[in-house]
Parts: C-alpha cells; sequence; structure tokens
C-alpha cells in the first residue's frame, strides 16, 4: 500500500509528511484568497486598480485611516483623552452606519470599529492616551511572533499562503530555489512588524503627550504606507515564483509531494 493509499490518520493537523492536513490546507486556501495577496491574486485590474481594490479603494482606506488621524489632531492641540478618543470612535461608527445603511460589506468596517472601541476602553480606563495604541503595539507583537515561529520551523507563512493561492500546496518546499525566496518574502514582513514594534513601543512607555501625538503619527506612517508596497512587491515576487494563473479551484488545492 502506497502513502496515498493509506487512510488519513493523523488528528494534529498535519501529515505524515508534515505537510498540513487537507482540512488544514483548506483553512490556509480560504485565508489565503481573504489577504491582500488573494484579492492582488484574483483580479484582471490594472496593478494600481487591483492594489486599492487590496486595500479596500478609497473608502477601506478612509475607515483604516481616519479614526487614527482625529485623534492625532485632536489629541495633539487639546491633550484631551476622552475628546479625542469620543470622536475617533464615533468616525468609526458612522462608516460602519453608512455600510450598513447601504447594504455594502461591512467586514472591514466592523473589524475596525472593534479595533478602535477596544482600544478606547483601553485608554478611557487608564485616562492615558497611549493606551490607546496598545491593542496595536500587541497585535503587531504577535504577528511578529507567529511570523518568526513560521521561518523557524521552516514553514514560512507567505510560502503557505503563497503555495496554496497558486495551486502549489507545498510543493515549492522541495525547490530550494522557491524555499529560499519565500523565506526572504517572509522574513521582509517579520521586518514591518519589528521596525514597528523597535519605534513605537520607546513612545508608549515614554508617558508623555508630546510622545502620545508621536506614537499616533508613526501608527499613520507606518500603517498603510508601508504595508501597501510590500504587498505589492510580495505579489510581483509571488507572481514570478510560480507563474500559472491563480483561480479559486487551484487556490484549494491539496499539497502536492
Amino acid at each position: 500500500m502506497t502513502d496515498h493509499d493509506r487512510p488519513e490518520r493523523e488528528t494534529d493537523g498535519a501529515g505524515a509528511d508534515g505537510a498540513p492536513a487537507p482540512a488544514l490546507g483548506d483553512s490556509i486556501a480560504a485565508a489565503a484568497r481573504r489577504s491582500g495577496l488573494g484579492q492582488l491574486a484574483e483580479t484582471d485590474a490594472s496593478t494600481g486598480a487591483a492594489l486599492m481594490g487590496a486595500l479596500g479603494g478609497i473608502r477601506g482606506l478612509c475607515e483604516t485611516i481616519l479614526p487614527g488621524l482625529v485623534f492625532l489632531i485632536l489629541f495633539t492641540f487639546t491633550q484631551n483623552v476622552p475628546l479625542s478618543i469620543g470622536c475617533s470612535v464615533a468616525v468609526a461608527v458612522v462608516f460602519t452606519a453608512v455600510r450598513i445603511i447601504g447594504k455594502t460589506p461591512v467586514t472591514q468596517a466592523m473589524a475596525g470599529l472593534i479595533g478602535v472601541g477596544v482600544s478606547a476602553i483601553l485608554a478611557l480606563i487608564t485616562g492615558r492616551g497611549e493606551d490607546n495604541f496598545l491593542l496595536g503595539i500587541w497585535t503587531n507583537a504577535a504577528y511578529a511572533a507567529g511570523i518568526l515561529i513560521s521561518m523557524l520551523v521552516r514553514w514560512p507563512i507567505i510560502g503557505l499562503a503563497a503555495g496554496y493561492l497558486m495551486g502549489d500546496g507545498v510543493a515549492w518546499r522541495s525547490d530550494k530555489r522557491k524555499y529560499r525566496v519565500m523565506q526572504a518574502l517572509t522574513l521582509l514582513w517579520l521586518l514591518l512588524f519589528v521596525a514597528r514594534l523597535v519605534v513605537q513601543v520607546p513612545l508608549y512607555l515614554a508617558h508623555t503627550d508630546a510622545a502620545t501625538s508621536a506614537l499616533a503619527l508613526t501608527k499613520l506612517l507606518m500603517g498603510v504606507p508601508l504595508y501597501a508596497p510590500l504587498l505589492l512587491v510580495t505579489w510581483f515576487v509571488v507572481k514570478g515564483q510560480f507563474p500559472q494563473k491563480p483561480s479559486r479551484t487551484s487556490a484549494e488545492a491539496r499539497p502536492n509531494k
């Protein structure tokens, strides 16, 4: 009986050869399609239009940027934590309400609203404006840790996403060139999150109004302006490594061996 003939007996989420089990593979494929990389892969639009779509369009960008920008402006000029946070939350609520009224997808707006709301609660409880950014700092730390672990165990997360998205499963791991490229791309994403932490954690720990304003500014500058070009570079490299055109069916392919 060959390996392919044996019934699947693994219960730990991985196959006997260390590859993700089919159910886990399906989950990875679905997550890859929902990511910015997946949205770039599944459109025939021009690069600029595709990138804008992956970022949520003009509305999505506004939903991402404006709450933080409102906080930055108000806090810089007033140092009033409740006012700055209240107006920031109000902007997020308006965006969500507009989507609900217009019967458009609300996932991104709701995610933003929840993030803004939780951050606001933390800051209002402590009365410190810098705590409005604590959730974001921990989120960056979690992403950095997850990405680092994926590299250390030799399953770089960008490789997993790209492999399933492009219909290659995990066959790329047996190609040394592709493996090195996927590790390098994953390292770039690790550096993004580490850079945010290196800049933002000292500002958070300073506990001054000036540092809080600087923290709000750096969060904006190290958000979309860094994420968008890195996403685009990642897509160009992935497309070069996996020349076959992705499709919904191929993205759901099982791991190859």
